[in-house]
C-alpha cells in the first residue's frame, strides 16, 4: 500500500460548491454606481474588476499605480481570489498588472486594489468604471510537508528552464 505524503492540512475544510460570496461596495459619495465584479460571457472563468477612481489616473510609460476597485469581499475558508491581467490592455496599450497573479486570501477584508504598470510608449489613462483586471475564485489546497531523503524518479527528473528545447 502506497501512502501519499500529500494531505489536506488538519482543520482545513473546503466546500467546493460555493456559488455566492458577500461583497461590500465602497461607492464614492454621489456616484450611484456599483462596480460589482461580473462575468462578461457565459463561460468566462474570470470576473472583470473595474476602476473605482474619483478622478482620471494617468500612468506614464514605465510608471505604476495602485488603482482602487471599490470592493471588499468575504471569501469562505478554503478559497482564494486570483487577480490577473486583462489581455486586451496588454496587447493594445502595453498595460498590465504587477504581482500577478495576485492573491486575495479568505481572511483579507480590505479593499482590493490593482497594481497597474505601463510598459507602453504612451501615457495610459484609467477612468472610473474601466475594466482593469480579472478575478478568478479558486479552491485552495493546503498541504503538510513530509520530509524525505528521496523523491520518486520521473522521466523529466531535475530538468528545468527550457530543458525540452
Amino acid at each position: 500500500m502506497v501512502v501519499s505524503p500529500w494531505r489536506i492540512a488538519p482543520g482545513h475544510v473546503r466546500d467546493e460548491n460555493v456559488d455566492e460570496i458577500r461583497v461590500r461596495i465602497r461607492n464614492l459619495s454621489g456616484s450611484g454606481d456599483e462596480l460589482i465584479p461580473r462575468y462578461m460571457t457565459e463561460h468566462a472563468s474570470g470576473m472583470d474588476l473595474c476602476a473605482a477612481v474619483a478622478a482620471d489616473e494617468i500612468i506614464r510609460p514605465g510608471g505604476r499605480k495602485a488603482i482602487p476597485t471599490g470592493i471588499e469581499i468575504e471569501l469562505p475558508p478554503g478559497f482564494e481570489a486570483q487577480i490577473r491581467p486583462r489581455s486586451g490592455l496588454a496587447l493594445r496599450y502595453g498595460v498590465t498588472i504587477l504581482n500577478t497573479p495576485g492573491t486575495i486570501d479568505a481572511d483579507y477584508r480590505g479593499e482590493i486594489r490593482i497594481i497597474m504598470i505601463n510598459h507602453g510608449e504612451d501615457s495610459f489613462t484609467v477612468k472610473r468604471g474601466d475594466r482593469i483586471a480579472q478575478m478568478v475564485v479558486q479552491p485552495v489546497c493546503r498541504v503538510s510537508w513530509h520530509v524525505s531523503e528521496r523523491l520518486d524518479n520521473t522521466e523529466r527528473g531535475a530538468g528545468g528552464f527550457g530543458h525540452t528545447g
